[in-house]
């Protein structure tokens, strides 16, 4: 709750939001209201003294005996006159169906909401606490326990009477008690008691910590976690106790339970009450300070703090500062803390006020964020928790955002978060844009503009480009790039450029953006004029794009001109819709132009340009004679005389050396070598490719005076010409440079050739043994001859049928099989006889291997 002055007014101190909290960065736990409605009529007449919280209902205690039944938005539902006198203590059994009250004139009655069950008794002491059986409403379960000097216990036996007995007393009044489960715990003015109903026993005695307290100003807090863990708050000190079984060992005579304390550490202020919160507590504190007025202690607002227990001591979660009426006349024993388990809800009860505190829910988490300005996590918040938040929707949080931003001077920022928060919604869109307008600041929101789905106006568009249009070209430039053409008016757009080229006609900038635009607007003759005049490297995307190559037939030169690599491979990509004569056509005039595009034609296809290579002879002679001489060579459509002419009139040795070799003329070519190149080196390379005797003697005789054609040739010319022929042609007395060096290279190359000749015959003999060895080892097999086979000759069985008979075969090393009697009779002395079907004539694999008598 935000910190109240003294001097707040008093329709803000009732407020719905009154507990105060400091103003950091830290996010409250908790949420505060007042209960109203019936309890503000109550409290104005009356003050609260107890209360008791059921998930169903409220029920509340007064000074004036009163006890109000109220729903959870404290509207009176019943109402019950118990006594004249202060209401003490009220209980509800867990059903709610049974209440038990007691009031300081000693009067306890134990009754039922819904039934006319009811028990009356005056006691002759104030009674300050009672109890019921958490399970009142069953039958064999109808106990309830009292509190004034002694604390009994009562129970119904036979014929519906109550018969009372004394759980415990000598140790003052009994000023608090609770019961849970089996268990039920009190507090007197020495300590607290937990008492096992089902044994009768009591297990453990928790003495008080501060005896100097006064214990009825400063009374003892109960409260029970769960079943087994109960919270105890007296003065400054709070313990947390575990019941635990004892082990059958350690029984003897003690009890079955015992208790031992977990968790104990002491608080800044008196404890006035407390409750769980998961694994957290919740602890009301009575405050009391120096006034900086009058430096006397009085007393100040209530805190609710909420706590993480440690073994010895507390960390603080949350401590809020509660402004509730009248906290300058109240006790430390006026106040009451009660709550709902199954909610979290925490009541703060005090004589003129009931306050209700709860956990914060993501809307409240979304409205602290929201109240200090953390748009962005705030929005975050929505979306994560959208289908839980009921208060807040993403898009109000959005243009909160939004208009913070604004505020701020963050306009690209706020436009950014435009595309996020206004989706798809064009009305907002399109009141953003207007908003960006009003500020100046439409070139901001240019940029996030949606596009496509959902896409705004046409106004819309056309009022943000006329804004860039005024002040910015490149950036008008760089928004017609961007922008599909149909989301404004085309013909508005591009007339406005227009006028303002008429102002600038020379701004290339302009002038690229119209070609844009007539290019949305589909007229690409304009579009591609202004492109050819800017140079710009678009242009040929352009053509290709939208098959412009019918509108450029006559302005090949100019492509040319601008990027003669990207122009020659788009016109020889396209030679159907732009024929090569017409290219050729049109470069008549730029022959330099003209020899690149046949250039990368010849490149592409040695073919295709046939009819021009007798025009490319000269082309290349004149701009790229490097790339002439492979173009000879690899031409077969070129005239040799038209080039050999050409070649001649210019003097390119080597083309001419080439066309002559080429046509037969090597002598004219070697000799045009050895004059015109005095290279002999190439001269001898030349008459190596020819492989004529005749250019080898024409070479040798025009060396045979120069000593330094002789030492190339000497150098050079073993592996193809006897070298003797060289040496014996040169005249005494002459001296030859490096002559000692090239005598030694003959020998070593005519060594290098014995030494091959030598391996070679080796690796011939070798080769020739093994299969000489091979054929031996074959020769030498058997040869299977049965009734199958047959004569070569006669064609009848090669062994005869009465095997008794006398017979003669013979059996070629080719498998043929033949009688004797049917073989020819050999004319010569040798007895070798050969297969007469292989026609051996030599000595060979068809000679006679075997001869079989019998």
């Amino acid at each position: 709750m935000a910190e109240a002055a003294e001097k707040e007014t008093r329709s803000n101190e009732e407020s719905t939001d009154e507990s105060e909290e400091d103003e950091s960065e830290e996010e409250p736990k908790l949420k505060y209201e007042r209960l109203s409605n019936g309890v503000t009529e109550i409290l104005q007449k009356d003050a609260a003294s107890c209360m008791t919280v059921h998930e169903k209902f409220l029920a509340l205690g007064t000074h004036y005996g009163k006890v109000y039944l109220l729903d959870v938005q404290g509207n009176i539902t019943q109402k019950f006159d118990v006594s004249p006198v202060k209401i003490n203590q009220i209980s509800l059994d867990e059903s709610g169906e049974h209440m038990g009250v007691c009031s300081e004139d000693g009067k306890v009655q134990v009754f039922g909401l819904y039934s006319a069950e009811e028990f009356h008794e005056t006691f002759d002491c104030p009674i300050k606490i009672v109890a019921v059986h958490p399970h009142f409403v069953r039958s064999h379960f109808k106990q309830f326990v009292t509190g004034g000097k002694k604390l009994l216990l009562y129970e119904r036996g036979w014929m519906n009477r109550w018969k009372p007995s004394v759980l415990h007393e000598g140790e003052g009044n009994i000023r608090n008690v609770k019961w849970r489960g089996h268990l039920i715990a009190w507090a007197n003015n020495m300590g607290v008691k937990i008492l096992d109903m089902i044994s009768k026993q009591r297990i453990t005695n928790v003495p008080r910590d501060d005896i100097s307290l006064r214990p009825d100003m400063y009374p003892c807090s109960l409260c029970w976690k769960d079943n087994l863990t109960l919270i105890i708050g007296w003065g400054n000190s709070v313990k947390i106790c575990s019941v635990k079984e004892r082990h059958a060992s350690e029984m003897r005579d003690l009890p079955n339970r015992y208790v031992e304390i977990v968790f104990q550490f002491d608080t800044e202020f008196y404890i006035s009450g407390l409750a769980p919160l998961c694994d957290q507590l919740v602890i009301l504190s009575y405050v009391k300070e120096i006034s900086e007025k009058t430096e006397v202690e009085c007393c100040a607002r209530p805190r609710l703090d909420i706590v993480q227990p440690l073994p010895e001591s507390c960390e603080e979660i949350s401590s809020d500062a509660l402004t509730v009426r009248g906290f300058q006349e109240n006790e430390c024993r006026d106040y009451h803390l009660e709550y709902s388990e199954g909610e979290s809800l925490f009541y703060i009860i005090s004589p003129r006020d009931v306050v209700v505190a709860k956990e914060r829910d993501q809307d409240d988490h979304i409205d602290w964020l929201l109240e200090k300005k953390k748009y962005e996590e705030a929005l975050m918040a929505a979306e994560i928790s959208q289908k839980t938040i009921k208060k807040h929707k993403i898009l109000d949080i959005g243009l909160a955002y939004i208009n913070h931003l604004v505020e701020k001077g963050e306009h690209d920022l706020a436009a950014r978060k435009c595309q996020k928060i206004l989706g798809k919604n064009t009305e907002l869109w399109e009141f953003e844009v207007y908003k960006f307008k009003e500020i100046g600041q439409l070139k901001a929101i240019s940029r996030y503009l949606p596009r496509r789905d959902p896409v705004l106006k046409p106004l819309i568009y056309e009022m943000v480009l006329h804004e860039f249009l005024e002040s910015d070209y490149e950036g008008f430039a760089t928004l017609i790039k961007e922008w599909p053409g149909d989301l404004y008016n085309n013909t508005i757009i591009v007339q406005a450029v227009v006028d303002h080229l008429k102002k600038d006609p020379q701004n290339r900038t302009l002038l690229r953006t119209l070609a844009e635009l007539y290019t949305y607007d589909q007229r690409y003759g304009r579009a591609l004029e202004i492109y050819l005049t800017l140079r710009h490297k678009d242009v040929f995307q352009l053509i290709h794009k939208h098959n412009l190559f019918s509108s450029i037939k006559d302005k090949i030169v100019l492509l040319m001109d601008f990027d003669s690599e990207k122009a020659v491979d788009m016109l020889l990509d396209n030679e159907d819709k732009i024929s090569i004569d017409r290219v050729v056509e049109e470069l008549e005039n730029r022959p330099e132009l003209q020899h690149v595009y046949l250039h990368k034609l010849f490149k592409r296809d040695h073919h295709k340009g046939q009819r021009y290579h007798e025009k490319q002879i000269s082309l290349y002679a004149e701009y790229d004679r490097p790339n002439l001489l492979p173009f000879l060579r690899d031409s077969t459509h070129c005239p040799l005389e038209k080039a050999l002419e050409i070649c001649q009139q210019r003097n390119f040795v080597e083309e001419t050396v080439y066309l002559l070799s080429r046509m037969g003329n090597s002598r004219s070519a070697l000799k045009m070598i050895m004059e015109e190149l005095q290279d002999v080196d190439k001269a001898i390379e030349f008459a190596k490719e020819q492989d004529d005797g005749e250019l080898w003697e024409d070479l040798i005789l025009y060396s045979i005076d120069k000593p330094p054609f002789i030492t190339g040739l000497l150098n050079n010319i073993g592996t193809h010409v006897d070298p003797i022929l060289l040496i014996h042609r040169i005249k005494e007395g002459m001296e030859i440079p490096n002559l000692r060096d090239s005598l030694v290279k003959i020998l070593q190359d005519y060594n290098l050739q014995i030494l091959l000749r030598e391996g070679c015959k080796k690796i011939l003999v070798a080769d020739s043994l093994s299969l000489l060895k091979k054929m031996h080892r074959t020769q030498m097999k058997g040869v299977l001859v049965d009734e199958e086979n047959i004569c070569e000759s006669c064609l009848s069985p090669i062994l005869p049928a009465d095997a008794s008979k006398s017979f003669n075969v013979v059996v070629f090393h080719c498998r043929h099989m033949f009688h004797k009697e049917c073989l020819p009779v050999s004319n010569t002395v040798s007895s070798v006889q050969f297969c007469n079907i292989c026609s051996a004539k030599h000595r060979g694999p068809g000679s006679a291997i075997l001869e079989m008598k019998k």
